[in-house]
């Protein structure tokens, strides 16, 4: 037997029949062989991936477009006039072409699915009788699963326990406001959308804490029978691809305009018409750059792998590009620009200051000269034991390791240990009944415990809020009064804590006969604790980047003013003279604000005690400047700043799961130099595609001078329709895909953001692309003539000699696309040994179909002679010379636009 049966209605059932129904106890949880049957029996929580796109799928896609259809249609031509060789050439082409295409999309398309796979979501469950977080793939039905604000639920759970639980079912029911649970049984015909007592797979939790039973798993959840129902799902077109399209599309047409004249002007000056009608429709193949898709594609799906590779895992590929043209980034300070290792280091009492020491959590030393904290300072005691029952941290092994929960609930716990108290054995006398859990809006959390003479309220949170709610002060003989003097006293310690960077809290008690008194009501203030979170020992030189790269990086956290402003300094955001932090209150009224208010909150660089609702408005008045946001979260609070932001950078570490749901971009190492190195692949991304579309759209248009200047002028056509179709394939396709590699040069993080609007070819791309194309132009129609006239050269050898030229220029023009402010000989174009193999790979195809016996006879080309070499050489290499020299003249300039002049 490999386990019971799950409940078909456990909506029905109450807490202790549900448990009973999946054999388990939920104090104590599933033991692990138990574990291992299930999911055998079970199988994995997962649900179907949708179907892989097949290679035939793949394959087929390459012959849909305008450009193959071009070609069968002078297939079709060439066959009706009976011209077998040909027909049988343009198909030979069609098909390479298809090939190239097919294998460089399967590549990219897999890579892609490859990145899909890379993130693993965990879930906190209880096994064993310990808390444990196992990947949610491994759930299996009767697991007790623990919830936490933030958290995604991973299975369908019948909730046993619940504190303030509410949860986002939008996904599931469509119902926009999030929903509070209970316990207690509902109907059995009750609707999904009233089931309140039931956590569903696919929702998240935006607030509260839970305890459930997993009652189903996989494909057997709410979301998994939904799931089921649907078989595939189209792929969506990313913006970049809609531009790439359209610029496609208006290039054709512009051409189909341009080769219609040439074409008529051949026939009306006594040309074949055949001939020239395959001319025209090789021509309007020559104009549109039929590997552009396809060399883009690659292009994405090689950055999204080389940001995987540096930490930043990217969800969708549009957000590629538009990582490039990032000009805020609004990144929180604790785990991004902090590391996130939260240390206890001083507690600030009534009786005093005590400094808590830096070793181990086993090291049982707390500097009370071998005292006990209760007898040295019984007040430091309690204070120690509030931090301790006010978590739902667990530390683990004895040097807490293996530490599951928030940081800073871990931090209280070492702090508790190195003083001798321990949370298990401290629950076994104080166990807790009812946790009020952590509220954002108020900055505050609660547990309840049962104690001999009543019930024990253990209180922690933002300074500030506690002072609030306590009436009554901690003091070695007792309890006394609370004035307000007094909370502006340690208000002021509170401040001088902030100050040197600390973070801090404050803990709170009280006493009661009722476990259900108000929580935060009549308290005890006991006293401060600062908590040290370093600094990154990267972070100064990433956000000096980001100013290089003219981005504004700015700190936008619910920490108070003093400590984010310390923190802020130490990395370089802001100098000791720089004090202005906007406080979050100054942010509620944004609506109603004034132009120098508005002015004033989007030059600031701080920004403390800021609420998620506040990120929302934070972000729309900056895109209402016309500022691209990148804005980090972590919190399930933060899904709708992440998901308004142009870019939403999610933590991979101690983001929530739906916080990475929502983003476009996780951080595997939570840092914020990752941010930093995405925005630099994204630009370089962006650059080479500007790159590669300017190096085909002048070889493009060099074809297109070439025929149609020599038709119009009643020469010999320089380049024949078949080697126009051959050259596409060689000097198009792979130098644009090595192009594609190029890595970020040096100088692509010291220019101002791209303004968003920009069109990848502007008025001075096209003005380059038309610079290079008429220099390649004039070289090949010198090397027509020269070899006609000059050296006597029958006219097929002339056009062999006319073919190579335009050949091998358009291999060196890959040379002129180096940056504008590199390095002649070395530099990123010549440093990529993918363009090496790109030229050495398309060079031996162009000897190939000079001297292979067939492949010559089709292309209508013949051995040149050595004097025809040194000719094609010489003249190949001249507009590759004359580009450099207009290059280090300062024209054209290809890479980058001018930069974008920004407030």
């Amino acid at each position: 037997m490999s386990g019971p049966t799950p409940p078909e209605k456990p909506w029905a059932l109450s807490e202790s029949d549900a448990a009973e129904a999946l054999d388990v106890s939920p104090t104590h949880g599933l033991d692990s062989e138990t574990v291992r049957r299930r999911l055998d029996h079970f199988g994995p929580n997962s649900l179907p991936r949708a179907l892989r796109r097949p290679a035939w799928q793949l394959l087929l896609e390459q012959f849909k477009s305008m450009v193959v259809l071009l070609l069968m249609a002078a297939a079709a031509v060439s066959l009706i006039f009976g011209d077998w060789v040909d027909t049988s050439a343009i198909l030979v082409v069609v098909v390479i072409n298809g090939a190239i295409g097919f294998v460089t999309e399967l590549r990219a398309v897999r890579s892609m699915e490859a990145l899909q796979q890379m993130g693993s979501v965990r879930t906190t469950v209880r096994r064993d009788s310990a808390a444990q977080q196992v990947p949610a793939d491994e759930i299996v039905p009767g697991d007790v699963v623990l919830l936490e604000g933030g958290d995604m639920i991973t299975a369908d759970l019948r909730l046993l326990e619940t504190s303030l639980l509410e949860v986002d079912e939008s996904a599931l029911t469509g119902e926009s406001v999030p929903v509070g649970k209970q316990t207690g049984p509902v109907g059995v015909d009750t609707p999904l959308a009233e089931r309140s007592n039931m956590a569903f797979k696919g929702t998240g939790v935006t607030r509260g804490s839970a305890v459930g039973i997993a009652v189903a798993t996989g494909i057997r959840t709410e979301l998994g029978r939904i799931s089921s129902l649907v078989e595939s799902a189209e792929a969506g077109r990313t913006p970049l691809e809609d531009r790439l399209d359209h610029l496609a599309r208006t290039l054709l047409w512009v051409t189909l305009a341009i080769v219609t004249l040439v074409g008529a002007t051949g026939i009306l000056r006594g040309r074949e018409i055949v001939f020239m009608v395959e001319t025209a429709i090789a021509l309007a193949v020559a104009a549109i750059p039929e590997g552009l898709p396809i060399v883009a594609t690659i292009a994405l799906a090689r950055g999204m792998q080389r940001m995987a590779r540096r930490n930043a895992l990217i969800s969708r590929l549009s957000a590629v590009e538009t990582l490039g043209g990032t000009t805020v980034i609004c990144t929180d300070k604790t785990g991004t620009l902090t590391e996130n290792r939260m240390t206890v280091t001083r507690y600030e009492l009534e009786t005093g200051a005590v400094e808590v020491p830096s070793g181990a959590a086993d090291s049982n030393d707390f500097g009370l000269d071998g005292d006990a904290p209760d007898s040295a300072s019984p007040i430091l005691c309690t204070a120690l034991e509030v931090g301790v029952l006010c978590s739902n941290a667990s530390l683990g092994d004895d040097d807490g390791s293996d530490a599951v929960g928030d940081p800073l609930e871990v931090a209280l716990l070492v702090a508790g240990r190195k003083a001798g108290i321990h949370r298990p054995e401290l629950l076994k006398d104080l166990p807790e009944v009812r946790e009020v859990a952590f509220d954002p809006d108020a900055r505050l959390m609660a547990t309840v415990h049962e104690t001999a003479e009543g019930y024990r309220f253990a209180v922690k949170g933002g300074p500030e809020a506690v002072l609030e709610h306590c009436t009554r002060i901690g003091h070695s003989d007792g309890n006394h009064p609370l004035d307000d003097e007094q909370r502006e006293q340690w208000s002021g310690r509170n401040k001088a804590m902030a100050e040197v960077g600390l973070r801090v809290l404050a803990l709170a008690e009280k006493t009661a006969d009722d476990a259900d008194d108000d929580a935060f009501g009549d308290l005890t203030f006991l006293g401060l604790v600062g908590l040290k979170d370093p600094p990154r020992s990267d972070a100064h030189d990433a956000v000096v980047a980001c100013q290089d790269a003219g981005i504004r990086v700015v700190m936008v956290t619910g920490d108070q003013a003093m400590t984010a402003w310390s923190v802020a300094r130490a990395v370089g955001l802001v100098d000791e003279h720089d004090m202005d932090v906007v406080h979050g209150r100054e942010l509620t009224s944004l609506d109603e604000a004034t132009d120098e208010e508005r002015e004033h909150i989007l030059g600031a660089l701080v920004l403390a005690r800021v609420s998620p609702k506040q990120k929302l408005d934070l972000i729309a008045l900056y895109q209402e400047a016309g500022e691209i946001v990148a804005m980090t979260g972590d919190g399930v609070n933060d899904a709708p700043a992440l998901k308004k932001a142009d870019i939403g950078v999610a933590m991979g570490r101690r983001g929530t799961q739906v916080a990475r749901e929502a983003a476009d971009m996780v951080l595997t190492d939570d840092s914020f130099s990752t941010i930093v190195a995405a925005v630099e692949e994204g630009r370089a991304i962006f650059a080479n595609i500007r790159r590669f579309v300017v190096y085909l759209f002048s070889c493009n248009l060099s074809e297109i001078l070439v025929v149609g200047l020599a038709s119009v002028a009643s020469a010999p056509l320089p380049i024949l329709p078949l080697q126009i179709l051959f050259l596409n394939l060689v000097t198009d396709v792979f130098p644009a895909l090595a192009l594609g590699t190029i890595s970020a040069g040096r100088g692509v993080m010291t220019e101002a953001p791209r303004d968003p609007e920009e069109s990848i070819v502007t008025r001075h791309h096209w003005l380059a692309i038309g610079a290079y194309g008429l220099m390649i132009t004039v070289a090949v129609l010198a090397g027509l003539a020269l070899a006609l006239r000059w050296f006597g050269f029958d006219e097929s050898r002339a056009v062999t000699v006319s073919f190579l030229t335009l050949a091998f220029a358009q291999l060196w023009h890959v040379f002129t696309m180096r940056d504008h402010d590199s390095k002649l000989i070395r530099n990123a174009i010549t440093a990529n040994p993918y363009v090496w193999g790109a030229l050495a790979l398309s060079t031996a195809l162009l000897v190939l179909a000079v001297y292979a016996p067939g492949l010559s006879t089709v292309l209508g080309v013949e051995d040149p002679g050595f004097t025809g070499w040194m000719l094609v050489l010489g003249l190949s290499i001249v507009p590759a010379i004359a580009g450099q020299v207009l290059k280090v003249a300062g024209f054209p300039r290809i890479q980058a636009a001018p930069p974008r002049h920004r407030a």
